[in-house]
């Protein structure tokens, strides 16, 4: 199933579309619903797609609940498997390849007016160096036809490009953008040991599909999903150059750095192209940061109390706040599935548990569950000098914040007829 299987019932707009801003504005004027444009005035031939990747719509897609989801997620973390390697012959991204390399004429978009100008933003970056292979994303600034600038956090990836550096070498990349669901999924995972999200992928893809996922490898030796809209094979360089400012998950704008500048070599696309164009701080960065935390969440809080379901919050940011819905067994289950989620996903500043009747990713029930079922004096839990996110513009110059639990959930083996709610 590749990722233009994801666009099936998507809104498409035939009129004539620019990549600066343009997207952007339709995308904000029909509050984000997903969509496709297909006469870009920077990029004939080719398409571009929106707003395509929730959870709602993976659920659908996939026939799950959102607590199924979740435990797949889990599970092809535990049980990852090999891809199949393609001959060239038999990859569609390999349909085309630009004659010569010019990354401007890709639908690469300019979104916010605050941002330095065109960015990648959906694209992964598949990296390999030293016998170890990472997939990740990393947004990217478009300098001119063959160069971008990527902001690195200190993660797997940054730790390759330092290493290599520190000997003079260059990394050979592909960057891939218009993956398979199961692709964009594993790469927003992160792991504290060196796991291939490539064979997490697989794993998923061959429980969602039935079928091996398919790679096929690039001349510098890269392999990329055979069914990708876009494949690029590139390096990351020697060279920094300025990156930023940039609207991060938050809807907050990043800080200018000095980054890595990468330098594009062959650009290859299937035909009549779909690009990936998410929008930061919209609804596919919240899924792409925060669904792939859902399972470790989950499974943290498991260990003390039964978890159906986990939600990080759009008010969040997708990333700073969850909803967390248990089954309790025993008097302080709540207070328990507190602690327990705030360990599984440490950058978290605020949990709220509720029973397994409410739905987590209704904002309004999570209020009336609030509201009907939980006393502030003896239901909350307050911690200070906690190591707050990075993201979180209110933290301490030391980095350290306070976190907050909310425990919504009703004492087990009381009469709950009360507490339930007839709409």
């Amino acid at each position: 199933m590749a990722f233009r299987d994801l666009l099936a019932g998507v809104d498409v707009v035939d009129a004539e579309i620019s990549v600066n801003h343009d997207m952007f504005n339709h995308s904000r004027a029909t509050s984000h619903a997903p969509v496709m444009f297909t006469s870009i005035t920077e990029s004939p031939g080719q398409r571009s797609a929106l707003n395509v990747l929730a959870r709602d719509r993976l659920c659908a897609l996939y026939e799950l609940t959102p607590g199924e989801l979740i435990d797949i997620l889990a599970w092809a973390m535990e049980n990852p498997s090999e891809p199949v390697v393609v001959e060239a012959s038999e990859a569609e991204v390999l349909e085309n390849t630009q004659a010569q390399t010019d990354l401007t004429v890709l639908p690469i978009p300019w979104h916010y007016p605050e941002d330095r100008g065109r960015y990648q933003s959906a694209s992964v970056i598949i990296a390999q160096y030293d016998g170890i292979r990472n997939m990740s994303y990393h947004r990217q600034f478009l300098r001119d036809e063959n160069h971008c600038v990527s902001r690195f956090v200190p993660r797997h990836l940054r730790t390759m490009v330092d290493k290599a550096r520190a000997n003079g070498d260059e990394v050979d990349i592909a960057v891939v953008n218009g993956a398979d669901a199961t692709v964009l999924l594993a790469a927003a995972m992160s792991f504290t040991y060196n796991l291939d999200e490539l064979t997490v992928a697989a794993a998923l893809h061959q429980r969602f599909n039935g079928s091996p996922l398919r790679l096929v490898t690039l001349d510098n030796g890269i392999q990329v999903p055979a069914d990708a809209e876009y494949a690029m094979q590139a390096r990351i360089t020697l060279d920094d150059d300025d990156e930023g400012p940039y609207v991060d998950i938050t809807g907050t704008v990043d800080d200018v750095r000095q980054e890595c500048v990468i330098e594009y070599d062959t650009v290859h696309h299937r035909d009549s192209p779909i690009f990936h164009a998410l929008i930061p701080a919209e609804v596919e960065h919240r899924t792409l940061m925060g669904l792939p935390r859902a399972p470790t969440i989950k499974a943290a809080v498991n260990a003390v109390v039964p978890c159906t379901d986990v939600y990080m919050t759009d008010g969040g940011s997708g990333w700073l706040s969850a909803v967390v819905a248990i089954n309790p067994v025993d008097e302080g289950d709540g207070v328990k599935a507190i602690h327990a989620a705030l360990d599984g996903h440490r950058s978290m500043k605020q949990v709220t548990i509720v029973d397994s009747d409410i739905d987590c990713s209704d904002p309004v029930r999570v209020e009336w569950a609030l509201m009907t079922r939980w006393q502030p004096d003896k239901d909350t839990v307050i911690l200070a000098g906690q190591k707050g996110s990075s993201l979180d513009p209110s933290r301490g110059a030391d980095g350290l914040t306070s976190k907050i639990g909310i425990d919504a959930t009703l004492l087990p083996g009381i009469d709950k007829s009360p507490y339930e709610s007839v709409l």
